[in-house]
């Protein structure tokens, strides 16, 4: 093998170590778990004191049976936004700039370490389909309302919603069968 020159090793050196300005990237991922939290809390603290609102005049209570499920939807959307900056800030660094060394940690999770790029590609855009579903769903709870009529606006606000999300299922298909035909190929 050929002996590399200075100058090759010294470019060879400085564009692997330069993977390490991902890492501030990371980093600020931490901050949109802590808005993500942030924001999940305050819908709880914000509509669980409804559930013992009662009007005495009209003997309801504040919380319905879709305001209960539009709540839990929320939340389950917040989570799965914040399962996939986890995802990404765990699998990003370890596949872009260093193994994370925690040892056989009983909290290690069993994905980490083995989600490739490809699995990382899957993974987000399951969970953008998932989040993109949960909105879609709660567009059409809302639509279910009492009292509220549909109008050109939320007609038209809603084939976008459908169109916007059967991209986001044709995307992660193809994604999909993309990533079998390229296993095929190697096999």
């Amino acid at each position: 093998m050929a002996k590399k020159s200075f100058f090759e090793g010294a470019l060879e050196g400085g564009l692997f170590a330069s993977r390490w300005l991902m890492a501030p990237f990371y980093v600020g991922l931490i901050a949109a778990l802590l808005a993500l939290m942030v924001v999940f809390f305050q819908e709880l603290i914000h509509q669980i004191p409804m559930l013992w609102t009662f009007d005495p005049v009209t003997h309801v209570y504040a919380m319905t049976a879709n305001d209960a499920i539009m709540l839990a939807l929320s939340l389950i959307d917040l989570s799965l936004a914040a399962n996939l900056v986890l995802i990404v800030m765990f699998s990003g660094y370890e596949n872009f700039v260093s193994k994370f060394d925690v040892g056989d940690h009983e909290d290690r999770p069993d994905w980490m370490g083995t989600v490739d790029f490809s699995g990382l590609k899957l993974k987000l855009v399951a969970s953008i389909v998932a989040i993109s579903g949960i909105a879609l769903l709660k567009s059409f709870l809302d639509l279910g309302t009492e009292g509220k009529e549909l109008t050109a606006a939320d007609e038209r606000s809603l084939m976008w919603q459908v169109i916007v999300h059967l991209t986001f299922v044709i995307s992660g298909v193809l994604l999909a069968f993309m990533d079998w035909l390229t296993g095929h190929q190697k096999g």
